[in-house]
């Protein structure tokens, strides 16, 4: 949280309004973290404005038609039922605002989606309306960049997948370009990584569970295995969040208890990967 709270401060102080991103599975712990750092930029007088990419799905009978045919039997999460724009645009007037950060926080509006409506399918509600020193964008695709088809096809989980699935990951791949103007407008990118790609699941799960014997819960548990696989096979972190480590800003690796294990930069990141998997470190280690 440190790293964001200077960043946006940094930013400010030349006379620009930060967009930072966050990139985590489901259940890593998105929304706490951003809550922290929007509790951590209001004490240092600055606001912040926090969007998911969540907030810019498609209005319902789009979004059906967009991602009609997927083998996850989902209504969202896979990309392209997200309009990109809806945040991209809104964040570009807000940036664009002729007073100058010093000035004070100039006015911004954002798409908001309750995922609760429509039995659990989610739709668009009215947007968020106030003002914003800096936004945070999170969510669990977010920077994840189209890869090359050779890539993909070479890639050793493409071959066990059947048919209709690997159809499905090259129609993911081919939608992620239209997320690229919105990334470019990115000035740094946190990163949460698991230790084992195992958690998630469990992670959001265990969190569906709590919210039920709060009596919060509010989707079937089928429904909610179905948007958890959505999310971690539409995108294999191997081929799409992976290679977002060692760019990342920021980065914070999590135990399969959602503990910080390590944390660094990018360039930090790149380095610890490069000594254990030295020669050195395997006779070693």
């Amino acid at each position: 949280m440190v790293w964001q709270l200077s960043e946006c401060r940094r930013q400010i102080a030349a006379g620009r309004r930060p967009l930072l991103g966050l990139n985590g599975p489901v259940g890593a712990g998105k929304t706490t973290l951003s809550r922290q750092l929007q509790e951590g930029c209001a004490r240092a007088g600055l606001r912040l404005a926090v969007a998911s990419i969540d907030d810019a799905y498609w209005p319902w009978p789009e979004r059906q038609r967009r991602i009609a045919g997927n083998p996850f039997g989902v209504s969202r999460v896979p990309p392209g039922s997200h309009d990109p724009d809806a945040l991209l645009d809104p964040i570009q007037r807000w940036r664009d605002c002729p007073s100058a950060p010093a000035d004070g926080p100039a006015a911004l509006s954002l798409p908001r989606f309750d995922k609760r409506l429509r039995n659990g399918e989610g739709d668009r509600i009215a947007d968020w309306q106030g003002q914003a020193d800096a936004v945070l964008l999170e969510g669990w695709l977010i920077g994840c960049r189209p890869c090359p088809e050779a890539r993909i096809r070479n890639w050793q989980g493409f071959a066990v997948l059947d048919q209709q699935a690997q159809d499905w990951l090259l129609c993911c791949n081919q939608a992620l370009a239209t997320y690229e103007p919105l990334w470019n407008a990115l000035d740094g990118l946190v990163m949460l990584w698991p230790s084992s790609w195992q958690s998630p699941r469990r992670w959001r799960l265990q969190a569906e569970a709590r919210q039920r014997r709060a009596g919060g819960g509010w989707m079937p548990v089928d429904a909610l295995v179905r948007l958890v696989r959505a999310s971690v096979d539409s995108l294999p972190a191997e081929l799409y969040q992976r290679p977002l480590l060692e760019s990342a800003a920021w980065v914070r690796e999590l135990d399969g208890r959602r503990r910080c294990a390590w944390q660094g930069s990018g360039d930090d990141w790149r380095e610890r990967e490069a000594q254990s998997s030295s020669p050195c470190s395997s006779a070693t280690g």
